[in-house]
């Protein structure tokens, strides 16, 4: 064609767009069919050439650009051409168009199967040294200059690849030979109409196409984001080498809204509360994870009440304590929290199911179906010696330090392990371990991935590995740690001991097994961070004996069903598949969501009486926890009475609570010391140590904590033993005393005989001693059913000298106070107090209990930070938790060397933080 020829054909078709613009001002309507008789002949005249010529493919581009009813009709046009002239397209838009677009260039080379234009991810040098989010998506090429209608366009062009399949393997899945038998591979978990959505998009209807999405999922950001999609819906693409960016396309719908419509809520504006409607009965869902919401979500659209319920002081589950920013930003979780909050949906925080209240509570409070969406979050262990030192610790605890906690913020009081140019060992080879190996290197780490298999065989995203390398992070393949060795003098951990491993047969996962090659070497560790996998929590089983559960620790659900073996209750995700993805814990919320949206069985009376109950308890759990009383005890020593309802209801002896003072604060566990069910109020003794418990400690009346969680912890077992005959020795040390007293005081309800020593520093720290104070009164109640020794270290008050000297006289005079044998002794104080008791009384062989709050982070068992090293009956040693198992103990199984340093793990972050604050 001469150049002539194209000129005129230019010009012809700018003629003919002029017509166009003419009739589109006197009759809008009329566009298609108008652009169709007057303007398509040069449009289709040109493609019908071969190649586009430059004049016209800019023009073409141009008129693409205006996001008008044109634009669209243009791009409705070049999604139905052949494929033969979309390839024409891209061939033009790589001659004439890769100058101002350098993604365009070569993109016609293999396109679409081989080629396309990719997300923008940032530079791993400017990436590596914060937490900002790595992958941008086409959304990021916004940073670069270009427009969100250009953006709009690159990903309009990666939907051009498609091949609208009709058997929808992105959807639905294929059927394939894996493992020596036949089973359904990809797909979709929660159902996402995926060839729709791309035929929206390719026809220009970005709004419609997020509404298509949202009808079933209403956290696209976030599965877009997260989701495995090379093993789901990309996994099965017609496009073998280059799957189409579902993923991406996914994500990039609600972003474009943000961006496009930023007042996106107010289709959401109008809606009456279902709460206020009362025409459905309330849903109670337990877990505010994917699942969780998910579940939340769509019966909130359906018009039902529902509450979520979410342990931690923040919503999102492991979206939020698991996942680091520069993966999954915080905002994309608030944004999915903000639709069930407009749908009608309300939240209870720092409400920990199985503890505050069981399943059972929560059907009397009126709750007509249970999802329970708890997530797995027990991590697991390899058991190996040495694993007790300071500087090992699981990845959902360190992850949770940094990301929930923002420990990586100065302003938060959380501490962090020492990073900064240290020798990071993460061990394993999933998503976790890349996530905590991503976040030391940000810290300043020196990072090296520990795997016992190869780089081909991990089970993480090959994205995140492919990131995780190109950030400067190591690779140690086929190496499983034997033994970690620590310094004698600061039990923090120098080294791993290392077996260099070979692949031998495929195990039961069609992997090649590791197995040793007898060759062993030692790997430098400042820290080293667990990454093994999860185990389900089992605070809910516990509380639930009727509970059907697998081997594994999951809940099992009824066949084809999301039901457990307790009626109305369902539940998904980690809590009955175990450690997994979240869409496929999405597809399950969305699957129980479909289930209890059926036929209601309750009249209009009922329902009514339902949400007026459960309303009422939804209040409870979302009171403040504000403080109503405060005492100066003694010397930096506090006792505050607090709102806490749902606490109070449910406290039993021995237990404690996890405690957020203010929101940049540090959790503290502390034992409940007293409370009061008809006042809706705790007693907490808080006795000024660190930064945080100073700072709490200046709280006044009227104050409130940003967070009260509990009651935690198993309580107390309380035996009768006849009181003529026997007596149940209790030592107590300092704020020991308010831990006791509760446990005291259920021993004496039982019937027991109770002796306590008590101890102080000097008569400068009493409290509690008066005739008219807690002790005085006990005395006054029960008289000669409990005896009271005080000891105070220099002699001012009572026996001088610890508690142990009166509790050794005891011992030596035939294991008898007063005649009565020592039937147990209950030890709470300070961590050398209670291993003293315990080496006392272990040679006499007298059943010794001690009460363990270690360091916690979140206090229900998801971060396996308050480890407890002790050793069986057959002297085996292992490990359990304080927050799960205890926090009481056979003070003669625990392992005293090895558990006394963790109460020393952070003293050097703590001693800078009193510092940093002024508070000595």
């Amino acid at each position: 064609m001469s150049v002539d020829t194209a000129i005129n054909q230019d010009a012809l078709f700018a003629q003919q767009l002029d017509v166009l613009k003419k009739h589109l001002a006197a009759d809008p309507r009329s566009l298609r069919s108008l652009f169709v008789n007057d303007g398509m002949k040069a449009v289709a005249w040109e493609f019908q050439q071969g190649e586009l010529a430059e004049g016209f493919t800019k023009t073409l581009w141009a008129l693409l650009l205006r996001d008008d009813d044109m634009s669209t009709v243009l791009q409705r046009f070049l999604w139905g051409l052949p494929l033969k002239f979309k390839r024409t397209f891209i061939r033009a838009l790589d001659a004439h168009l890769s100058d101002r677009y350098p993604m365009f260039k070569g993109l016609s080379e293999g396109w679409p199967a081989e080629n396309f234009i990719p997300p923008y991810v940032r530079p791993p040098e400017d990436r590596s040294r914060d937490f900002e989010l790595v992958n941008q998506g086409y959304l990021g090429y916004q940073a670069l200059g270009y427009s969100l209608r250009e953006v709009d366009l690159f990903v309009w062009l990666e939907v051009l690849r498609d091949k609208q399949c009709e058997d929808r393997p992105c959807e639905l899945g294929v059927i394939m030979e894996r493992h020596k038998k036949s089973e359904k591979i990809g797909g979709c978990p929660v159902k996402i109409h995926i060839p729709e959505m791309i035929d929206l998009l390719g026809k220009g209807k970005i709004r419609q196409a997020l509404e298509l999405i949202e009808g079933c999922n209403p956290l696209p950001n976030v599965t877009g984001r997260v989701c495995p999609q090379e093993h789901q819906c990309q996994g099965v693409c017609k496009h073998t080498k280059r799957p189409i960016e579902i993923g991406q396309l996914e994500w990039y719908l609600p972003e474009h809204e943000k961006l496009a419509e930023p007042d996106r809520m107010a289709r959401f504006a109008g809606i009456v509360s279902p709460w206020e409607k009362a025409e459905k009965p309330p849903i109670a869902v337990v877990g505010s994870g994917p699942s969780g919401l998910i579940n939340a979500y769509l019966l909130a659209v359906e018009g039902f009440p529902v509450t979520v319920f979410e342990a931690f002081h923040e919503l999102g589950g492991v979206l939020r304590y698991g996942i680091p920013e520069f993966r999954l930003p915080n905002s994309l979780i608030d944004d999915v929290v903000a639709k069930i909050d407009a749908l009608g949906g309300r939240f209870v925080k720092n409400f920990v199911v199985g503890k505050t209240a069981t399943l059972e509570d929560l059907k009397a409070a009126g709750f007509w179906k249970i999802f329970v969406g708890s997530g797995a979050g027990l991590p697991t262990f390899m058991n190996v010696p040495g694993e007790h030192l300071l500087g090992i610790m699981s990845a959902n605890e360190f992850l949770t330090r940094v990301n929930l906690m923002r420990g990586r913020d100065p302003s938060y009081e959380t501490p962090l392990p020492e990073v900064k140019d240290k020798n990071i060992l993460v061990i394993g080879g999933g998503n976790t371990a890349m996530d905590a190996a991503r976040t030391a290197k940000r810290l300043g780490g020196k990072v090296t991935i520990v795997y016992r298999r190869t780089q081909s065989e991990m089970p993480c995203r090959v994205e995140e590995l492919h990131h995780a390398l190109e950030e400067g992070i190591e690779l140690a393949e086929l190496r499983g740690p034997t033994e970690f060795v620590g310094d004698h003098h600061t039990h923090f951990v120098t080294h791993a001991v290392v077996d260099v491993n070979e692949l031998g047969e495929p195990d039961a996962s069609g992997r090649r097994r590791p197995q040793p090659t007898g060759e062993q070497i030692n790997m430098p560790a400042d820290l080293v961070i667990m990454a093994l996998g999860n185990k389900s929590n089992p605070i809910i089983p516990a509380s639930e004996p009727n509970m059907k559960l697998s081997k594994w620790g999951t809940i099992e659900v009824e066949e084809n069903s999301q039901e457990t073996s307790i009626k109305d209750v369902y539940t998904g995700g980690d809590a009955a598949r175990g450690g997994s993805t979240a869409i496929l814990a999405a597809g399950d919320g969305q699957a129980a969501a479909r289930e209890i949206v059926g036929s209601i069985d309750l009249d209009a009376a009922d329902i009514r009486t339902r949400v007026k109950t459960a309303d009422h308890f939804t209040g409870l759990g979302q009171a403040e926890h504000t403080v109503t009383k405060h005492i100066d005890l003694a010397n930096g020593i506090v006792e505050m009475t607090v709102q806490a309802p749902v606490v109070a209801q449910s406290a039993r002896a021995g237990q404690f609570v996890r405690i957020l003072a203010t929101e940049d604060g540090e959790l503290i566990p502390l034992t409940l010391a007293d409370w009061d069910v008809e006042q809706g109020t705790i007693d907490l003794v808080i006795q000024g140590m660190g930064t945080s418990t100073k700072l709490m400690n200046k709280m006044a009346e009227g104050d409130a904590f940003a967070g009260i969680a509990g009651p935690l912890g198993a309580p107390s077992a309380v035996h009768g033993y006849d009181a003529d005959k026997e007596t149940v020795v209790f030592t107590a040390g300092g704020v020991g005393l308010p831990a006791i007293y509760p446990i005291a005081k259920a021993h004496l309800a039982k019937g027991n005989h109770v002796t306590m020593i008590i101890g102080f520093r000097s008569a400068d720290h009493l409290f509690w001693t008066g005739e008219d104070e807690r002790m005085g009164l006990l005395q006054a109640k029960y008289g000669d059913q409990l005896d009271v020794i005080y000891c105070s270290n220099d002699g001012t008050f009572g026996i001088e000298g610890f508690v142990t000297t009166p509790l050794e006289a005891m011992l030596k005079d035939g294991k008898t106070s007063k005649g009565r044998a020592i039937a147990e002794v209950i030890s709470v104080g300070p961590p050398m107090m209670m291993r003293a008791v315990s080496d006392l009384t272990q040679p006499y062989g007298v059943p010794t209990v001690v009460s363990l709050n270690s360091i916690m982070v979140d206090a229900t068992g998801m971060c396996g930070a308050c480890m407890v090293p002790v050793l069986t009956e057959e002297g085996k040693p292992l490990r359990l938790h304080a927050c799960i198992d205890g926090p009481e103990f056979d003070a003669h199984t625990v392992e005293w060397d090895k558990f006394m340093p963790r109460f020393h793990q952070f003293k050097t972050q703590e001693a800078t933080s009193m510092k940093d604050h002024g508070l000595g």
